[in-house]
């Protein structure tokens, strides 16, 4: 592939494990050190140890996805100085040993957001999907978060109060873990913990958020550019506010301030399309045209919006054109090859996909998304795709071999 194909693996408990990934397809590897706490610092050793188990297995550790930002640097808490050196230091140990593309996001309380992690689409296989009346119902009679009955319709009032009614206590419960227990690294979470981290955000304003960003971004970007690494900020999922809070990177207004912020190449994106394609307004190959220039790593997804809910798609289905943002995608690099760019070969995979075939029979995985087989499947259409549009619009580009 031109593009640099990837699969994400979340350490030696994954169950899928690095072989079954090479045999994929992938020649990368997306990781991240889960086992570290936010705010802890990520060492030399513990870079090296990660990286050898990955190379041992013929990969390469292509992205960090992701280097997790303390919510007091979100906050804007008396101890963001304290973590931001952390952060810097584990910057630079990167910077000297590991991956040079590092994500983060910047989503107060809950990263990504799902209603049902296992919901049954008409073939049979399972997907993830948001649903904003059983979310409704969460946020009203789980979390009973103050002031939520203000972000609702009368009609999706109605409607949650009537769906949580038919909810027996262990599918209460499994509502309630869906949505915010299933982050690596950050299991067991509580509906006490929720509370308490949306206490800390009371009154929070989109403003405030942003101003934390800017600082952010104006300590670690020079680090960043010190030790030749490339920060890539995750699209906000859903792109919407989620319990009340400010989501300030959902569309191409958000992306364009994001990059106005600090200007400098090491602050970029990581362009998830299908992050971006549930915002009913956002034309994603539009989007990314819009700031190819700066992306670092891309998620290539798309999910199928109804009546504001959604779930995810087929890799080539759904709402984003993968056709024009795979072809622009290639377009991309071959401008930043033929400029000499040392970066010019953008990391992609394939992110979320359906359960499917064997892997419906197997145990609940535990990083909801991420069986195989539909990730495999995933991959091997977007790399059929790359190819007809290499052969057919560049045929002359060296396109690198992968190596098996």
């Amino acid at each position: 592939m031109f593009l640099e194909p990837t699969f994400r693996w979340y350490g030696p408990d994954d169950p899928v494990p690095l072989s079954h990934i090479r045999q994929a397809g992938a020649t990368g590897i997306v990781n991240s050190l889960h086992q570290i706490p936010y705010g802890k610092l990520w060492t030399e050793e513990a870079i090296l140890e990660r990286r050898k188990i990955i190379e041992d297995a013929g990969l390469t550790w292509s992205v960090v996805e992701s280097l997790p930002i303390h919510e007091d640097i979100k906050l804007g808490a008396p101890t963001t100085a304290q973590y931001l050196e952390v952060y810097k230091e584990s910057l630079r140990n990167l910077g000297k040993v590991g991956p040079k593309t590092i994500v983060y996001n910047f989503m107060p309380v809950l990263d990504w957001v799902r209603t049902d992690l296992h919901y049954r689409l008409p073939d049979g296989s399972t997907t993830l999907y948001f649903n904003q009346i059983e979310f409704a119902a969460f946020e009203l009679f789980l979390l009973k978060r103050k002031g939520a009955e203000a972000d609702y319709s009368a009609e999706v009032l109605k409607k949650a109060e009537e769906y949580f009614r038919t909810l027996n206590a262990e599918q209460s419960l499994n509502l309630q873990r869906s949505i915010i227990d299933n982050f690596p690294g950050f299991k067991g979470v509580t509906i006490e913990d929720v509370r308490a981290m949306l206490a800390k955000y009371d009154g929070f304003t989109r403003a405030r958020l942003e101003e934390n960003l800017f600082n952010f971004l104006s300590a670690v970007v020079p680090v960043a550019e010190e030790y030749g690494c490339r920060l890539a900020i995750h699209p906000d999922d859903p792109p919407r506010s989620i319990l009340g809070l400010p989501r300030i990177f959902s569309n191409a207004k958000d992306i364009a301030n994001l990059l106005k912020m600090v200007d400098k190449p090491a602050n970029g994106v990581a362009f998830c399309a299908g992050s971006f394609s549930a915002g009913i307004d956002n034309n994603v190959a539009e989007m990314f045209k819009g700031c190819s220039d700066r992306v670092h790593f891309m998620h290539l997804r798309s999910t199928q919006v109804i009546d504001g809910d959604f779930f995810e798609a087929s890799h080539l289905g759904g709402r984003v054109d993968m056709y024009e943002l795979v072809k622009s995608a290639c377009e991309e690099q071959i401008r930043r090859r033929k400029a000499g760019r040392s970066d010019w070969r953008i990391p992609i995979r394939p992110d979320h996909g359906h359960d499917i075939m064997d892997d419906l029979l197997k145990p609940s995985c535990p990083n909801p998304g991420y069986y195989a087989l539909g990730r495999m499947r995933g991959l091997a259409e977007l790399r059929g795709l790359e190819m007809g549009i290499m052969r057919a619009f560049h045929p002359n580009e060296e396109v690198p071999a992968i190596q098996f």
